[in-house]
């Protein structure tokens, strides 16, 4: 599968399942033995078993109210980067996360590795200017 194709199947797909909590349409899109950041410094997720731990952990705080991806950026060896912004309630307060992820793809068109760097926000906003959302 072609990066691109990939790349626009897995945004396609996390703001579905995002929205929807929906653990095991994310989990097909990652290879077995996938390696997730969830942030630089932090532990990364090491294969499926790992990845799905931390995305109920994650999901079970929120409710998600708005997922938006923009188009994915294809670069050079199976790599790709989308910016992400979601509206959601924790704790009944508004929150906005917004940031972006980095993949790398197989031959497959499954996710062997990637990396989110994200920053939270207080209330319901858009992020500031308009470089890839839309």
């Amino acid at each position: 599968m072609e990066t691109r194709e990939a790349a626009e199947r897995f945004v396609r797909v996390w703001e579905r399942a995002w929205a929807a909590h929906d653990v095991d349409a994310l989990l097909r899109l990652y290879a077995e033995e996938c390696v997730h950041r969830s942030m630089p410094f932090r532990r990364p997720h090491r294969g499926r078993a790992e990845l799905a731990d931390y995305l109920r952990w994650s999901f079970a705080r929120e409710r998600v109210t708005d997922v938006r991806f923009s188009a994915p950026v294809v670069g050079a060896d199976g790599v790709a980067v989308a910016e992400f912004r979601v509206l959601a309630e924790e704790g009944g307060a508004p929150s906005t996360l917004a940031g972006c992820v980095f993949m790398r793809f197989d031959e497959s068109g499954l996710a062997v590795a990637t990396r989110d760097y994200w920053h939270t926000a207080d209330g319901h906003q858009e992020p500031a200017g308009d470089l890839f959302l839309r």
